[in-house]
């Protein structure tokens, strides 16, 4: 396989692994801190309770999906050439 431009293949794969690892967190944070300083569903402030506790459990809940998604994509196997 011809290499691209100077760039190991496994490398290039690695890479891409970091880059899109840190723009998923990046992503969840900052959709976290719009939602809860910006739209101020994060305080109790002359609203009802049940939106602070919506918020918070839909981070939760995205957080343990973007765990999960860090978990497999760091996990996974992609040496070529090795079985297992």
């Amino acid at each position: 396989m011809e290499q691209e431009r100077g760039w190991d293949p496994q490398v290039k794969k690695y890479f891409l692994r970091i880059v899109r690892s840190f723009s998923w967190g990046l992503l969840w944070m900052m959709t976290g801190v719009m939602l809860g300083l910006y739209y101020k569903l994060g305080y109790l402030n002359r609203k009802p309770v049940i939106y602070p506790i919506l918020f918070y459990a839909g981070m939760l809940i995205t957080l343990v999906i973007l765990i999960r998604y860090l978990y497999r994509v760091w996990s996974e196997r992609t040496h070529s050439g090795e079985n297992g």
